[in-house]
């Protein structure tokens, strides 16, 4: 019998399930080591302060696509990814260190396009670029970043403490990523088919924007210290909103229930997916790269979140073993699945 008959695939596992896999075994030796693997960032008992520390890999032909990927968009994105985590844990991030392995396609000016985005990146969330490493690589461009920031002890906010009856709280909208990519790559095909050298993306610069050079919503963040809100649990909306909300409730020990009118969608997303023949829902639930912050909050902070118009209640919170649903208009409900594997 050959031998890899019974070897499951890493695509059984999904994202979260092949590093709970892969990491089972590991014990933390170290005392200062609060949290290791499992949230957006570790975090390390530096004294006063916690240190977060969040590590980011992107992959050419697996993250991004070079053919309608700027470079300089591409370094400043490369930023954002790392940095989001340490402020999904209601951290502030101050370093990141940069490391590229590069093949001998790429001129000089090219990466210094890639660092052109990354020192934007570091100047507009005042981020020092600290280090890193340069290798050469045989498969094209690779781009590792690790971030670092700190976060008061009493402020740290993790992913697993949401309870029964907290409201399900986001920024932003969700989606418009993953619509501009399905147009990035329609105009790619026909630029590899049909050669057309002018692609077709008039009145879609929202999306191409949201997927090429994202945002995280920083203000947000000082909004809610302004109205003395607290979250419960927090996490950064990069796998797709059904997945990133799952695993806070799986580790929070919750169910929970959202509406289906009130999951914010940008209206070119809607009229992006509608071209192309898809239900909007599909994408701002399982889309990802949205850079959103997803948080709960206690019931009783209801009016407060109210004043805070980037943020919206998309539902709540229920106890264990409750499901995981999201409700329509008319009183149905349709359980909530995630996508397995996440890049």
């Amino acid at each position: 019998m050959d031998k890899t008959e019974n070897k499951k695939s890493i695509n059984d596992f999904g994202k979260f399930g092949l590093i709970d896999h892969l990491t089972r075994n590991v014990k933390t030796k170290n005392k200062t080591t609060i949290i290791g693997i499992g949230d957006d960032s570790a975090v390390i008992d530096s004294g006063e302060n916690l240190t977060l520390v969040s590590t980011d890999l992107l992959l050419e032909g697996i993250h991004f696509n070079l053919i309608y990927t700027p470079l300089k968009h591409l370094g400043y994105k490369s930023v954002i990814r790392a940095i989001s985590d340490i402020y999904a844990m209601n951290g502030t991030p101050g370093q990141v260190m940069v490391s590229l392995g590069i093949s001998s396609k790429f001129n000089i000016e090219q990466i210094e396009d890639l660092y052109e985005g990354i020192s934007l990146a570091c100047k507009n969330y005042s981020v020092d670029l600290a280090g890193g490493d340069i290798t050469s690589s045989l498969t094209g461009m690779t781009i590792g970043v690790t971030a670092v920031g700190k976060v008061e002890q009493n402020n740290l906010i993790k992913r697993d403490g949401a309870r029964a009856n907290d409201l399900i709280c986001v920024t932003g909208d969700f989606g418009a990523s993953f619509m501009g990519l399905q147009l990035l790559e329609r105009e790619r095909k026909l630029f590899v088919k049909d050669k057309v050298t002018q692609p077709d993306l008039a009145g879609y610069e929202y999306v191409i924007g949201r997927q090429l050079k994202p945002e995280i919503p920083v203000s947000t963040l000082s909004e809610l210290k302004k109205e003395e809100i607290r979250p419960t649990s927090m996490i950064d909306v990069t796998d797709g909103l059904a997945s990133d909300l799952l695993h806070v409730c799986r580790l929070s020990g919750t169910g929970c229930k959202i509406f289906y009118s009130k999951v914010p969608i940008d209206y070119e997303t809607s009229r992006l997916a509608e071209e192309f023949n898809i239900d909007p829902m599909v994408p701002a639930l399982n889309g990802g790269e949205d850079y959103e912050l997803l948080f709960t909050i206690p019931l009783e902070m209801v009016e407060k979140i109210k004043m805070i118009q980037s943020v919206k209640v998309i539902g709540h919170m229920t106890s264990s073993g409750s499901g995981y649903y999201i409700a329509g208009d008319d009183g149905s409900e349709a359980e909530i699945s995630a996508q397995g594997w996440k890049e």
